[in-house]
Formats: structure tokens, sequence, C-alpha cells
């Protein structure tokens, strides 16, 4: 019915959940071990535990200087993450993020919605690096960068956050089987310079992960770091590096956790303080209690 916030927010981290059918890391260190920095990073599930939603966002600049833009771009994620379309998600994020932020600043993002039922992945890429995708039974890393087919308009697609105001967003789907992973980070990973002085850039990132395919996914962060300091590439900018593995395991939360989920909800309105309204649709509240009625996100 409403999906609750796991973590959220601009400042360091270095934190694993589990949730229905997806087990998540999410490590973030902002520009010169400041205490908050311009990444923003976010992950949420519904309290019917069949939804997961994650996102890192990269406000242009980095450490201090616009944390509070990071602050207020999280609590946007915050105000928007029942809206069961993510590509409406990202409207609205955008249509608040031109009204707080300076002229000129803009924002990058990629938002992916986990659909634990069906194992399916949506994704929507707000001119944010691609996410980097590994699928357990060839062994290999990937790029995800799935276009969808533009219709003749002059409506601009896909830009990032603070751009232009009349922006939209389209995305696509794809299905994780148990032990595929996906892996999202900001642009200190791709733009960090090697001995040589160039650019590692997504070829490079690719040809290391593809070196660490035997590593335990819990593991995979701090040697993926590792190898990127061996090699002399060393990020200059805030770094948020979200990794997610596909188990299997459930499709969502039993009939009691979504009664408490509800309850939870209602003390947060109770309380007086910042609600995440959801849709008010059969689908989403009908299907929070009786999944089949949700059938699809």
């Amino acid at each position: 019915m409403s999906c609750l916030e796991i973590w959220g927010g601009n400042d360091p981290v270095d934190s694993h959940v589990r949730m229905a059918g997806l087990d998540a890391w999410v490590y973030a260190v902002p520009h010169e071990n400041a205490d908050a920095g311009g990444d923003v990073h976010f992950v949420s599930s519904c309290g019917s535990g069949r939804i997961a939603r994650f996102c890192i966002a990269d406000v242009s600049g980095h450490g201090q200087a616009v944390s509070e833009v990071g602050r207020k771009l999280r609590d946007c994620m915050r105000r928007f993450m029942n809206r069961i379309d993510q590509r409406q998600f990202l409207v609205e994020m955008n249509g608040a993020f031109t009204q707080f932020s300076r002229v000129g600043q803009f924002a990058t993002a990629v938002v992916a919605t986990f659909y634990a039922p069906t194992r399916t992945l949506s994704v929507c890429n707000a001119g944010h690096p691609p996410p980097l995708l590994f699928r357990a039974r060839e062994r290999t890393w990937s790029v995800l960068d799935v276009r969808s087919d533009v219709p003749e308009s002059d409506l601009i697609v896909n830009a990032p956050l603070g751009i232009i105001d009349d922006v939209g967003y389209l995305g696509f789907d794809l299905n994780l089987n148990p032990g595929d992973l996906l892996l999202c980070h900001t642009d200190s990973l791709t733009e960090a310079r090697t001995r040589d002085g160039a650019f590692l850039e997504t070829a490079g990132l690719l040809d290391l992960l593809n070196s660490l395919a035997d590593v335990a996914p819990e593991h995979l962060i701090p040697k993926l770091l590792s190898r990127l300091a061996v090699t002399g590439a060393v990020p200059d900018d805030d770094l948020t590096v979200l990794l997610c593995r596909a188990t299997g395991r459930g499709n969502q939360a039993n009939f009691l956790r979504r009664v408490g989920g509800a309850f939870t909800w209602l003390g947060m309105l109770a309380s007086g303080r910042h609600v995440p309204w959801p849709e008010w649709t059969l689908k989403n509240l009908g299907g929070y209690f009786f999944p089949p009625l949700s059938k699809r996100r």
C-alpha cells in the first residue's frame, strides 16, 4: 500500500538489507570525507513486500558545497516514492528540483523498481551513467543501456533533473534470475583517472568487474574499490555504489506483516511527520492485502 524508506540520504553509508527476492548493498562516501555531499541514495520497500524501489542521484558539484541541495533532493524522493509509475516519480522529482536548485544546477538520476512476484526490474535513467548488469548464467558484466523507441515528438526525454521543466521519462523492463546482479554508480567511478592520466570510463570499469566475476556479492564493492586503487584510479568526487542481487526467495510479506506495515503508516500519520501517501487505486490498496488484485505494479 505504502512504501517506507529503508535507507536514504547524502551522508556516508555502508549497509546491506534483505527484501523479498532481492539483496541490496549501498556504499557512499562524500568527497574528501565530508559529512554530506551531492550524491543521494534511496532504498524503499512497500509494506506488502512485493515492490522495492531504489534510486541514486548525483547533484552537479560535489562535497559539502552541494550537500544542502542533496538533502532537499532526498526529501523529494521521500515525498514522491509512492508513485507506482516510476516515470511519474521522475517527472515529479524534476519539477520539484527546478524549484529549489540554483540556476544552471542539475542532477542525474537512475531509478529502478523491482516487482518480486515476477522478478521484473523496471529502470528509468535521467542522464545518469547506465547501470551494469551481471548475468549469473553467462558470468559476465555488460552495460544496461537499452533505449526505448522514442516516438517523434517535441518532448525532451530522459534529461537530467533541473535542465528543463517539460521532460518525459521512458524506461524498460527486464527479468532478473537468481544470482543476477545490478550495479548502479555515480560518475566518480568512470571519471577516476588512471596512472596514465586517462579516465577509467565504462570500458575500464567493466574490465575490473569481469576480473571479479567469482567474488561473492557481499564482498564485491570493497574488492572493486581495492582493485581500483591498484590501477591508481582514485575517485575525485562524491562516490556512491548500489549493488542488488536477485535471490528468488519470497515474493511478498506474509499477511500479518502487511497489516503491521499499514499500522506503521498510520502511526506516521498520527505523529504529524511527513507521510509518503499511497496512490488511491484498487490495484494498489486492494493488492496490498490481496496480491492477486495487483497483478502488476
